[in-house]
């Protein structure tokens, strides 16, 4: 009974050293990273509220540009997909990997994630209010913000799949390679759907 005690301490002592805890002290890039999801995240969502309650109907509707109508349904299906890509992903990054000793491509620390993070959902939560404002005044300089802010996102939820494929040490390899396969799922509504069929169907 003591041994099993004492195991079941030094399994939760391990767990709690990779999640970035030392005496209930969360190590500084998981705090940072769990402050983006907290506050970007929901920056996101915030987003597509207000500018659903601030703009007509027919406005929200005209964001689809010229998507088949067929197509639709599909796209919209994805969403959940890349939301469970995402948590997949996140899970692993902020339980699972041990911010002191992580590195990826042998050079970069874990705060690389945290930029990544950075750069997909700060652009995200300016998509719907700016692509709304160009709707009411189109511009070349809003289209250029639009089409960068959703680049951006792409290109680092790419940069995402390379990193957790390059992370040291690979271990645990089962959530290792459901948080890859997460970043896949993530990356087909960030970078193919979003940065490359969305702004070939749209004209104002």
């Amino acid at each position: 009974m003591h041994a099993a005690t004492t195991t079941t301490n030094s399994a939760r002592s391990a767990h709690a050293h990779v999640a970035g805890k030392d005496d209930a002290t969360m190590h500084p890039q998981k705090k940072l990273m769990a402050a983006l999801n907290l506050v970007a995240g929901p920056a996101v969502l915030l987003s597509y509220v207000l500018s659903a309650n601030a703009w007509p109907s027919e406005a929200l509707g005209r964001l689809w540009g010229d998507v088949p109508v067929a197509v639709r349904p599909y796209y919209t299906s994805w969403m959940f997909v890349a939301a469970t890509g995402y948590f997949l992903f996140t899970y692993f990054l902020f339980f699972r990997v041990d911010a002191d000793r992580v590195r990826v491509a042998g050079r970069w620390g874990f705060g690389l994630f945290n930029l990544l993070y950075l750069l997909i959902l700060v652009p995200s939560a300016t998509w719907m209010p700016l692509t709304l404002v160009h709707i009411d005044a189109p511009s070349r300089l809003t289209w250029m913000l639009i089409v960068a802010g959703l680049w951006t996102t792409g290109l680092a939820s790419l940069a995402l799949i390379a990193s957790i494929a390059r992370l040291q040490p690979r271990e645990p390899a089962v959530a290792r390679k459901a948080a890859l396969v997460g970043s896949v799922l993530f990356a087909g509504q960030t970078f193919l759907l979003d940065s490359c069929v969305w702004p070939a169907f749209f004209h104002v």
